[in-house]
């Protein structure tokens, strides 16, 4: 574009902030966006700086110049960047009294310059120079966001220049730490203060400070003094507790001295008085900021006092236990959320020594954990409805209950079952005793199936409990019912009771997803005992579905999912019956829908979503034994009534993806349950599934197909349907891909196109590697390797690992030997191409997360290519770019190039990938 007027720029600013018209304001974000991006706009962003005409261009240019600064650093010849900097610097200096976003907004882009800029030499001291007495204000901003951009993604400084960015601000932190200190004793501002403060975090958090002078680091002190204080200022206290968890992180990691440790771990503890105070002036932030320290102190020590403990020894930081308990007591829920972590680690480590001594050590700690949480449970007496999901307090709760089965072994189940029991015995309000029912949840599975003493009674009164009770306790005794499933199977005498119990929660509509939940883990937990009881179950189905009100998608499914549990046990010609019975209830209304020409109405009995969830629950967990199946599938019936309505509805909602898509997952299930006799389908399939997906490219439809060459291919004639569905897909999948952001814009066509690829791979590899698709499949995956999409990278590096497995198949079989030639074959002609797409996404585009999978296909493709003589990893590093100073040196290169290539394991190449992409980010 066009370098714009300045009389243009702040109409579009001032259209942007002030038109009320939401057309106007969309128009100016986008062309002030065009301007953002474009080279004139550092010369316009500068312009504005200077002309400070209002507090909104000049916001505008603030975030604009820190914008260029950060992402387009490159437009600018190097010798125009010390005029950058200067004019940076000159507009912070003359910012007093500029608001904080607008400060921050600069500060960034100084810092950002100053990180990029390598010319600069110790940018700290001539920062403090330039500032220190013209605005102090201003240093202090630069000082705190010049350590946190160090490691931003956004910068891609590399890992040379973050460490040599490192190692000059601990040359300087005595220096910083000399200017914070006077700040500090002559400051009265609290807003110096916390500026100060959040400053002297960010530098802990770099690992610039040197612990071993924290006593005599003035910030260090004052922030726990402002700890002591519980009348200090909210936000005050909120960074000093920031510094100090900072400060503990860092002592975790780096640190060894037993007195440093001793004068920290000494100094946070005496702040229980300030916490008590703090909670009997109902301080809840700082109560919070003093369960995140103390939580943070036994973190900090927990490796050394398990180690101790296991020795048989004390570590002084044992109390650091006992006061994250207290803050488990807190009357907050969120306040005991803050210690979850700790616990979590504290389980990790004393399961991972197993040594009954350690457990029983740490026993009383746990027990008093769980009697806080069941108290944190406990509902508001006078609440009469349940938690929706998503809700805070349900959340919690949730947490809690996988935080008691993560600790529960060190206490013993069974000792959590009888200590809940009994205060269901010495209390009878609703709160206290449905608190007690969620814990005993919790521990239900670790129950032994032969307990006689506890089990009986609380299973007794789950089925007399009158239903007027309260609608949670009800809701809790299901749960706990389902949980208790493997008793229930050892004690089949009450199994009708509990299936009648739960057949008439479902009449209940808050009740009925917790008992259709309970119905199922019975149901599959006592298959042979529970298929005596199907004609209750069919006759459930069919009742809650003629109620005014479905049962909501979830509830509904997981109800047919109960139902097939208890049919796959059925004698064949019972089975065959009952599963066209229990379809047909599902395909009649889908019958009805396409007869309509309304419009879908999501969780009605409109939306086709709801019957064909159900349908593929039924088929999902019907198991059938092989010892059932004679000439002909008992399940075939019912997938044979299906696949006419399947593909009507699929063929009236084929724009739909929610309907395409719940439609191919019964087909799968279908497929699934019957096994080799679905293969009497695949005629059909082969012919509709090509049409369904040219008029509109469902991935569904892709990994529906990868589904079918699994469970079919051995079955007579299905590898040439097979192969014949494959040619009619691939091309309109690729050619999907092949456009412009075509990789970027459909990462799930990507997964579901090589998970289709994969298991033709596996199954028919020989029609598949010989086929005229295979060359394109190959540069389609060097071209979605850089895709940073978990689960689509993940299905292409899966589909390269099995192609380089069987180019590097060692089995001399004709048939491995003729799979592994096409392997051959392939690799010799995109070997080189793969390697090097390979190289660029791991050091360029992936996440560190992602380069295990990476690391996998890159050691088998190295040792493919040493078996053939060939170095295409050297040719790989030489074309990754070098003309930035975010890269790394030749010898760094090279070391690289010569560990990669001795790498035996996929750890190890892992290790160097990951160490390698450092140099470029």
């Amino acid at each position: 574009m066009e370098a714009p007027s300045m009389d243009t720029v702040y109409q579009a600013i001032s259209a942007l902030y002030d038109n009320p018209n939401a057309n106007e304001k969309e128009k100016a974000s986008l062309w002030l966006g065009d301007v953002q991006k474009s080279i004139h706009s550092w010369k316009i962003a500068d312009q504005l700086l200077q002309e400070k005409k209002d507090e909104k261009s000049y916001y505008f240019a603030a975030q604009t110049m820190r914008s260029k600064v950060q992402h387009n650093l490159a437009e600018l010849p190097s010798e125009a960047l010390v005029s950058l900097r200067d004019s940076l610097v000159a507009h912070l200096e003359n910012a007093a009294g500029t608001s904080n976003p607008i400060l921050t907004q600069l500060s960034l882009a100084l810092a950002d310059l100053a990180l990029q800029m390598q010319s600069w030499q110790n940018c700290v001291s001539d920062l403090i120079k330039l500032f220190s007495t013209k605005n102090e204000f201003a240093l202090l901003e630069i000082l705190t966001v010049l350590p946190q951009e160090i490691d931003s993604s956004n910068l891609k400084l590399g890992e040379n220049r973050r460490e040599e960015i490192k190692g000059e601000l601990r040359a300087n932190s005595n220096l910083v730490c000399l200017f914070l200190k006077e700040s500090i004793t002559n400051s009265q501002n609290s807003q110096i203060s916390l500026k100060i403060v959040k400053c002297m975090t960010s530098w802990v958090q770099v690992r610039a400070i040197n612990i071993q002078d924290v006593s005599q680091n003035a910030v260090i002190g004052f922030c726990l003094q402002v700890m002591r204080d519980h009348n200090s200022i909210n936000l005050l206290h909120d960074a000093a507790s920031d510094c100090i968890c900072a400060l503990l992180h860092c002592l975790e990691e780096f640190y060894n001295n037993e007195d440093i440790e001793k004068l920290l771990f000494d100094s946070i503890a005496s702040l229980e008085e300030s916490y008590h105070m703090a909670v009997a002036h109902e301080e809840e932030e700082k109560a919070v900021n003093y369960a995140k320290v103390f939580t943070e102190l036994a973190e900090t020590f927990l490796e050394k006092i398990v180690f101790c403990t296991s020795s048989g020894r004390v570590h002084f930081a044992m109390r650091s236990l006992e006061l994250a308990l207290v803050c488990v007591g807190h009357h907050d829920y969120e306040v005991a959320e803050i210690t979850f972590n700790l616990w979590y680690r504290l389980s990790e480590e004393v399961y991972q020594r197993d040594q009954q001594p350690l457990t029983d050590a740490f026993k009383p700690h746990i027990e008093r954990l769980i009697e806080a949480l069941a108290r944190h449970c406990q509902f508001e007496p006078d609440n009469t409805k349940l938690p929706d999901e998503g809700d805070e307090f349900y959340e919690f709760r949730m947490k809690v209950m996988e935080l008691i089965k993560d600790v529960v072994f060190m206490v013993g189940s069974s000792a959590v079952f009888r200590q809940m029991f009994t205060a269901l015995q010495s209390d009878s309000s609703w709160e206290h005793t449905e608190a007690a029912l969620f814990v005993m949840q919790a521990v239900a599975k670790n129950i032994l199936p032969d307990e006689h003493e506890y089990v009986p009674k609380v299973v007794e009164a789950i089925l007399s409990m009158p239903e007027d009770s309260h609608v949670a306790v009800r809701r809790t005794c299901i749960l706990l019912l389902g949980e208790l499933c493997e008793w229930v199977e050892r004690h089949p005498e009450c199994l009708q009771a509990c299936l009648h119990m739960l057949v008439r929660a479902l009449q209940h509509r808050n009740l009925a997803p917790a008992a259709a939940q309970a119905l199922q883990s019975i149901c599959k937990a006592c298959r042979t005992q529970a298929s005596a009881h199907v004609a209750t179950l069919v006759a459930a189905a069919r009742t809650a579905d003629a109620a005014p009100q479905p049962l909501a998608g979830p509830a509904g499914a997981t109800l047919l999912r109960a139902l097939a549990a208890a049919l796959g046990a059925l004698p064949p010609p019972q089975l065959a019956a009952a599963m066209r019975d229990a379809a047909d209830a599902q395909l009649q209304p889908l019958r009805a829908l396409l007869s309509t020409t309304g419009d879908i109405k999501k969780g009605t009995r409109t939306d086709p979503v709801l019957w064909l969830d159900r349908l593929a629950a039924l088929f999902r967990d019907v198991d059938v034994p092989h010892s059932a199946v004679g000439d002909s599938h008992p399940c075939m019936p019912a997938v044979n009534d299906s696949w006419p309505v399947l593909h009507d509805v699929m063929k009236k909602w084929v724009c739909e993806a929610r309907v395409m898509e719940r439609a191919c997952r019964c087909i799968r299930f279908a497929i699934r349950a019957a096994g080799p006799a679905g293969a009497e389908l695949l005629p059909a399939l082969a012919r509709a599934l090509p049409d369904l997906y040219h008029q509109r490219p469902h991935g569904c439809v892709l990994y529906l197909c990868g589904v079918l060459c699994d469970a079919l291919n051995g079955a007579p004639g299905a590898p040439e349907l097979l192969i014949q569905l494959l040619h009619a897909l691939l091309p309109p999948a690729l050619a999907l891909l092949q456009r412009p952001k075509g990789l970027q814009d459909n990462p799930d066509t990507v997964d579901d196109l090589f998970r289709l690829c994969i298991r033709y791979l596996q199954h028919i590899p020989v029609g598949f590697l010989s086929s005229e698709a295979a060359p394109s499949v190959l540069q389609c995956a060097a071209l979605a390797a850089h895709l940073d999409h978990r689960d689509a990278n993940s299905s292409v590096m899966k589909f390269l690992y099995d192609l380089m497995r069987c180019a590097n198949e060692t089995d001399n079989r004709p048939e491995k030997q003729q799979i592994k030639g096409l392997a051959d074959a392939a690799l010799t002609m995109y070997g080189e191409q793969l390697t090097c797409a390979l190289m660029e996404a791991a050091a360029l585009h992936l996440h560190a997360y992602m380069l295990g999978e990476v690391g996998e296909v890159l050691l088998e493709l190295l040792g493919w290519a040493r078996a053939h003589n060939a170095d295409w990893l050297r040719t790989a590093v030489a074309r990754l770019p070098r003309d930035r100073p975010a890269a790394p040196t030749d010898h760094q290169c090279w070391q690289f190039h010569q560990y990669a290539l001795r790498a035996e394991k996929c750890k190890e190449m892992t290790r160097l990938l990951r160490d390698f992409a450092r140099l470029y980010r």
